[in-house]
C-alpha cells in the first residue's frame, strides 16, 4: 500500500513538472522577425560565451589529449565495453522515450520502442547487447523537448548550459522534466534506479571520446567555437524533430555529437 501511494505522488509530481515545463516553454524569448534557414534567436549571446568558455576550458583539463596522447577521461576504455555501455544506457532510457511517445500520441512508436525494451532486456542481458536491431527493430529517440515542440510550445532563445552545453529555452525545460520522466526510476528500488542514469552519464563521457576528433575540430580549430557549435546543435535539433519552419535545411550528419554507427535518416 505504502509503495502504491508512493507510486501516485511521484505520477503527480510528474505531471505537475510537465505542466511547469509547458508554462516555461510558453514564455519562451521568440524573435522579433521570423528567423532565416539556419539562423539562430540568442538574445544572450553575451552570457552563453562565457558559459561556452566556460564549457571548453572544462573539455580541454578532462576530456582533450595531453601531448603525450594520453586518453582522458573515459577514452580508454575497449570499443567493445564502449558498445556495451552505450547499449545498456540506451535500453534503460527506453521507457522514458515510450513515455514521451505516449505523450506526443505516436502509437507507432509506443510499440516499437516497448518491443525493442521488451526483447533487450530479456535476450539482450539486461540491455548489454542490442539483439533488437538484429532483430529489424529500429530505434527511435525523442525526448520531453521534442514532446513541447509536437504541443506547440516555441523553440524559444538558444542557450549554452554549464557542463550540458548547447541546448534552447524549450529543450532546457524538456531536459528537466526528463529527469523524472522514466518509469524505472519509481519502479525498481534502491540503489538499482540509479544504474541507468550512471550508465547514460558515463555514455555521453564516452561518446566524447569516441568523436574526439570532429568534437575537437569545432571546440579548438574553429575560428568561433561558440558560432559553429551553435550552429550545429541547432540544425541537428531541428532535423531530429521535423521543425521545417525553424529550422531550414541542414545537413545531419555535420552533427559532431552524432552516433556514427546509426543513420539520421531512420525513423
Amino acid at each position: 500500500m505504502y509503495s502504491l501511494i508512493n507510486t501516485k505522488s511521484a505520477v503527480k509530481r510528474k505531471l505537475y513538472l510537465g505542466f511547469c515545463a509547458v508554462l516555461l516553454s510558453a514564455a519562451c524569448s521568440v524573435p522579433g522577425a521570423p528567423l532565416a534557414p539556419g539562423q539562430a534567436h540568442d538574445p544572450y549571446e553575451a552570457q552563453n560565451r562565457k558559459i561556452h568558455e566556460f564549457n571548453r576550458s572544462l573539455d580541454q583539463r578532462v576530456f582533450r589529449k595531453s601531448d603525450d596522447g594520453a586518453e582522458k577521461g573515459a577514452g580508454g576504455l575497449s570499443p567493445d565495453a564502449q558498445i556495451v555501455i552505450s547499449n545498456f544506457a540506451d535500453n534503460t532510457a527506453l521507457p522514458g522515450v515510450v513515455v514521451n511517445n505516449l505523450l506526443q500520441a505516436d502509437v507507432k512508436n509506443v510499440a516499437i520502442n516497448t518491443y525493442r525494451f521488451a526483447v533487450n532486456t530479456v535476450l539482450g542481458f539486461g540491455g548489454l547487447f542490442d539483439v533488437a536491431s538484429d532483430f529489424g527493430i529500429p530505434k527511435h529517440k525523442t525526448d520531453f523537448g521534442e514532446t513541447l515542440h509536437v504541443w506547440g510550445a516555441p523553440e524559444g532563445a538558444y542557450q549554452e548550459l554549464p557542463v550540458l552545453g548547447p541546448s534552447t529555452e524549450r529543450d532546457t525545460a524538456g531536459k528537466v522534466v526528463d529527469l523524472f520522466t522514466n518509469p524505472l526510476s519509481y519502479i525498481l528500488p534502491s540503489p538499482e534506479k540509479y544504474i541507468g542514469p550512471a550508465a547514460r552519464v558515463t555514455n555521453k563521457i564516452v561518446s566524447r571520446g569516441r568523436y574526439a576528433s570532429t568534437v575537437e575540430s569545432v571546440l579548438y580549430d574553429s575560428a568561433d567555437s561558440y558560432a559553429q557549435s551553435r550552429t550545429l546543435y541547432l540544425q541537428n535539433r531541428r532535423y531530429e524533430i521535423g521543425d521545417e519552419v525553424e529550422g531550414g535545411d541542414l545537413d545531419p550528419y555535420a552533427n559532431p555529437y552524432a552516433d556514427p554507427y546509426e543513420d539520421p535518416y531512420v525513423e
